[in-house]
């Protein structure tokens, strides 16, 4: 499996791991019954913790979309695309929370942070 990680993202190593792999899963490219990558082989591939993988796999596990199966292996469940529309929904919500945050933190007004948002809508759709 082809995964690329960016160590200088703001997104943390997990995150990403667990983003794409979800990807891979609801574009088809994993498809249900697949086995995943042990955690131990996936780390050493990827030249990360093992810790980290086991904790992306977790996560995949908790939104539904892999099982594990003690001593067998981590495995691709059927995709289920709302499902998954609301794992990204979640995920770009909770990154404007921390962008609000932040524009708060520098005392702009609520006014502010509309007319930023506007304007980058207009340039970006």
């Amino acid at each position: 499996m082809h995964i690329i990680l960016n160590q200088s993202s703001m997104i943390p190593i997990y995150e990403q791991l667990v983003d794409q792999i979800k990807n891979k899963i609801i574009e088809g490219e994993l498809k249900e019954g697949d086995a995943l990558p042990s955690v131990r082989a996936f780390s050493n591939q990827l030249k990360i913790s093992a810790l980290t993988v086991k904790k992306a796999y977790d996560k995949l596990e908790e939104d539904g979309f892999v099982r594990t199966v003690h001593g067998k292996g981590t495995f691709v469940l059927e995709a289920d695309h709302n499902l998954a529309k609301e794992a990204r929904f979640k995920r770009i919500e909770d990154e404007l929370v921390e962008v609000i945050e932040h524009a708060k933190m520098v005392q702009m007004t609520k006014e502010e942070i509309k007319e930023m948002m506007e304007l980058l809508l207009e340039e970006t759709l």
